[in-house]
């Protein structure tokens, strides 16, 4: 990570920090090829207390995911979207 990488991490940490109280529901948002292994990666990143909501793309090519999820602070989500672009063609919103 660059040092400005650092800086814009901070200043998230803080806007969260601002607008959540700890521990919250989370909501998680993907696109990405609609691949049955990539959802299972993803599934697999979060606990199984993470409630999953899927849809398809109009021709199927690509799945939209919402995950709520509850985490206790700021980690847990860079922590969730670290892993998660670990999948190919995902991206996070």
């Amino acid at each position: 990570m660059t040092p400005q990488d650092d800086a814009k991490k901070e200043q998230l940490r803080a806007q969260l920090n601002d607008t959540h109280t700890w521990p919250c529901v989370f909501k998680f948002k993907f696109i990405m090829p609609s691949k049955p292994e990539n959802e299972a990666t993803l599934r697999a990143i979060f606990g199984q207390g993470a409630q999953f909501q899927v849809r398809d793309s109009k021709n199927g090519n690509y799945r939209a995911v919402t995950v709520d999820e509850t985490v206790s602070g700021p980690d847990d989500i860079f922590a969730r979207y670290e892993a998660a672009s670990s999948i190919p063609g995902i991206l996070s919103l």
